[in-house]
């Protein structure tokens, strides 16, 4: 990475001192150097929310332009004003200023890739008609020459109205002090004169003003001629009056005949298009790149489906291995933190609070950063460099066989390290039926805080024997893992056939050269997705384990803990050194499963053990399961809580433990058949309030996260009952 390419934002420009003097709207096609400019021109004075009523999220900065300030609105990437996402909507509506509590722009930035003008030029005639004023900013300069592609910038101006345009590479910061002028003088420019492209449209929307109220902009009256079954041609009809829908109907004859409305548009504007390429764009002899040639072998099937099964091992490795050294020192950090709290504080309900609440609450929300950042690094640097739009492309007839496209494949591969990056990335899924679809089957991967209940459970009670060449405990926890992808994709297919039933999304996508990332661009939005789920996610995560530590801490019974007090001096008197060490142990070991037992979460093991009764468990499983709600993993302490192994637990002791363990008429407790029932719970059930919080923060409400943890719950309990059952 050259000098230029980061730019260092002097501290007193971070905060925000005065109102920015206008609002200027970043629009551009998906891939054309938009966030990147976005980010090049607003540094670190950036702001994230989410627009009225909708998860699609709202980036706003403010660029330094002398001693003023404006306000920039990065938009999601859009094809053209008809929108076929959730995203692109959002992103229509508000250069439209369609969308309530959010003024509308004082003028747009478009942004239009060099190496695919004949794309840009399509959005970027249909938002000079919205009669906005525009700056161009044309990006990617140094790509196009290095492939042989000049424009004229000056004929580009002449043909679209004496728009001002801006040739930039944002990578560098190459022509953005122009750009930056021109933003300034943006508000001041007169509204452009949009090409003419359609005679006739325009004749049509003019006749049609006249029974319409005068601040309905034209390009909206076109527009709703177009997209027959929007929301705006609704509104345009009510205008109209009684028939309106009727008499938009005579004029769409008219212009487009038996053709659909968006192949007439797409006609006409692309023949304006190719005549404006003919003047402005100049090809010299092709440049072969190291980006074109790495592109054309990529987009071999052979060679691009082998290359994506790599990247995702890398991925996979990467999230699954290479945070675990991170993650074992956060537990770890956590852990003597915790305990050098309950060693300064007297023993009593304050040191159990701040240990094993506030610390151990906070410490299971941090636990997850490693993982979200290493994920997040690989999906922005594979996006920004190209490749993620083949990854989807390759995907996409697989996907599309359980009702999804091929963006969800890299969501749900992350998902076997952690759902809660896997979820979040779900962002790069346009179409919400197919994101909300994928949102809901992530969780049914295999996640990494599922080995440890895996692990203590298929030793303890699956026979270490081969099977031909495999050992049968591997056999085991392959079929949890496949277990998982089949309930996880047969989910996705059921809602996409019921709840999210719809038409199939029109899957457009560029497949753009592969190019160097922009490091800068890269660290702020990995920046931006951490704050995101420490904000988002990790106030409710804490919140539930708080709860759920109260819950195992009262009541306390002072007579229970005077008995063991009397144990211990007694112990005191008659042994010594290690003896001693090893008794106390055991003493406080008891002495917390017998707290357990008569505490809340005791005694609501005790009432829903009925419930769970036909799947072989006691009251001591019943309060592990409830205990490790907002984290699977905490089974494992729990269960070395109420066996009386400590909550640190030893692995062969506890192993030891639960092998003994027997039911009150002496029956073995674990049995194998209960035991691979619990495995299927375990497998299928939904116990991570990290999941549960990301998907409320990525639906937008309780409706998805409620379904979700009623539906998997369900299915793992079912699944349990006719392992119990069958195997009894």
């Amino acid at each position: 990475m050259s000098k230029e390419a980061v730019t260092l934002v002097p501290a007193d420009q971070i905060s925000i001192r005065r109102k920015p003097s206008a609002s200027i709207a970043v629009v551009g096609n998906p891939n054309s150097g938009k966030s990147t400019l976005f980010n090049r021109l607003t540094g670190m004075r950036q702001k994230t929310g989410n627009y009225p009523g909708v998860t699609v999220e709202k980036h706003i900065g403010i660029a330094k332009v002398g001693d003023a300030s404006l306000e920039l609105i990065d938009l999601p990437g859009m094809f053209a004003l008809s929108a076929h996402s959730l995203e692109e909507r959002i992103a229509s509506d508000v250069v439209l200023g369609r969308i309530a509590d959010v003024p509308r722009p004082g003028g747009i930035l478009a942004v239009v890739d060099s190496t695919h003008l004949y794309q840009g030029l399509y959005l970027l005639q249909q938002l000079l008609e919205i009669g906005l004023p525009v700056v161009v900013a044309l990006t990617m300069t140094d790509a196009a020459e290095a492939s042989g592609l000049s424009v004229d910038a000056e004929a580009l101006k002449r043909r679209l109205g004496g728009v001002k345009i801006c040739p930039v590479v944002a990578t560098t910061g190459q022509g953005l002090d122009d750009l930056r002028l021109a933003l300034a003088e943006l508000t001041e420019m007169p509204q452009p004169d949009p090409p003419e492209f359609w005679e006739e449209l325009s004749a049509a929307s003019e006749e049609l003003a006249g029974g319409i109220p005068a601040t309905v902009p034209r390009i909206e009256i076109e527009r709703a001629l177009i997209d027959r079954d929007s929301e705006l041609a609704a509104e345009v009809a009510g205008y109209l009056g009684e028939g309106g829908e009727a008499k938009l109907e005579i004029y769409r004859d008219r212009l487009f005949g038996s053709e659909p409305p968006l192949a007439s548009e797409a006609r006409k504007r692309y023949t304006w298009v190719r005549d404006v390429l003919a003047e402005v764009q100049h090809a010299a002899p092709v440049i072969t790149t190291w980006g074109s040639r790495m592109a054309m072998f990529m987009n071999r099937p052979v060679p691009g489906t082998l290359g994506l099964f790599i990247v995702m091992a890398i991925v996979f490795q990467a999230v699954f291995a290479w945070a675990t050294p991170l993650m074992d020192a956060i537990n770890a950090g956590t852990g003597a933190l915790g305990g050098f709290v309950q060693a300064s504080l007297p023993d009593g309900a304050l040191a159990s609070f701040v240990a094993d609440g506030v610390i151990a609450g906070v410490g299971s929300v941090i636990v997850f950063l490693p993982q979200i950042l290493i994920l997040f690094l690989f999906i922005i640097f594979l996006e920004d460099s190209g490749y993620l739009a083949r990854a989807a492309y390759l995907m996409d007839r697989l996907m599309r066989s359980v009702g999804l496209s091929g963006q969800s494949i890299i969501p749900m591969i992350s998902s076997f390290a952690c759902a809660v990056p896997g979820i979040m990335a779900t962002r790069v899924i346009p179409n919400r039926r197919d994101r909300v679809a994928t949102i809901l089957a992530a969780p049914f991967m295999t996640c990494s805080a599922r080995l440890p209940v895996y692990a203590l459970l298929i030793a303890a009670f699956v026979p270490a024997r081969e099977v031909g060449f495999m050992n049968l405990q591997g056999i085991v926890l392959f079929g949890l893992y496949m277990l998982g992808i089949v309930a996880g994709l047969l989910t996705a297919l059921l809602l996409r056939k019921t709840a999210l039933h719809g038409p199939k999304p029109t899957f457009a996508l560029m497949l753009p050269e592969f190019r160097r990332p922009n490091m800068q661009t890269v660290l702020m939005q990995l920046l931006g997705r951490v704050k995101i789920f420490l904000k988002r996610a990790g106030t409710v995560i804490f919140a539930v384990a708080v709860v759920i530590w109260a819950l195992a801490y009262y009541p306390r019974s002072e007579e229970i803990a005077s008995t063991y007090d009397d144990l211990r001096a007694s112990a005191a008197q008659t042994l010594t050194g290690e003896e001693l060490e090893l008794a106390i142990a055991q003493l406080d070991n008891e002495n917390a499963a017998v707290q357990l037992e008569q505490s809340l979460l005791g005694r609501a093991g005790k009432v829903v053990a009925p419930v769970f009764a036909p799947l072989g468990w006691d009251w001591k499983i019943s309060a592990a399961v409830i205990a490790s709600f907002p984290a699977r993993e905490v089974v494992v302490a729990v269960l070395g809580t109420v066996y009386a192994v400590g909550d640190e637990a030893d692995e062969a002791t506890l192993t030891e433990r639960l092998t003994s363990a027997t039911h009150p008429d002496g029956s073995p407790l674990f049995t194998l058949p209960m035991v691979i029932g619990l495995l299927i719970f375990y497998a299928c059930c939904l116990q991570c309030a990290a999941t549960i919080a990301v998907i409320r923060r990525e639906t937008g409400g309780w409706q998805w996260p409620l379904f979700a943890w009623l539906y998997m719950t369900g299915l793992g309990y079912v699944g349990a009952l006719i392992a119990f059952q069958l195997g009894q």
